[in-house]
């Protein structure tokens, strides 16, 4: 497998939820995974005590693919929301799925 794949994940406050899919969409993530969430952090109180569960979006994208994805999360939502980002490398079979 000669491309690089990396599991982007998004944790953050529900009402976030269809802006960060047209965020990974825009910059290039084929598909995602949606799944709620529920935790503890350090920011006390969350809209989504009101609005329901966080979610967590899990996509396959690209290498530079996620790095474009968690510098825009970055800028756009960690001041001012309750939201987590994170990536990893993974191996894919059938990595036609995620071109």
């Amino acid at each position: 497998m000669s491309t690089e794949f990396h599991c982007i994940t998004v944790i953050s406050e529900r009402l976030l939820k269809d802006d960060l899919i047209q965020l990974m969409k825009k910059e290039g993530a084929k598909g995602f995974s949606i799944t709620d969430s529920v935790g503890e952090g350090s920011r006390g109180i969350h809209a989504s005590d009101w609005e329901g569960r966080n979610v967590k979006i899990e996509s396959i994208v690209h290498g530079e693919t996620a790095k474009r994805i968690m510098e825009q999360v970055a800028e756009h939502y960690f001041e001012d929301y309750a939201v987590i980002a994170y990536s990893y490398p993974v191996s894919v079979v059938r990595e036609e799925k995620f071109k």
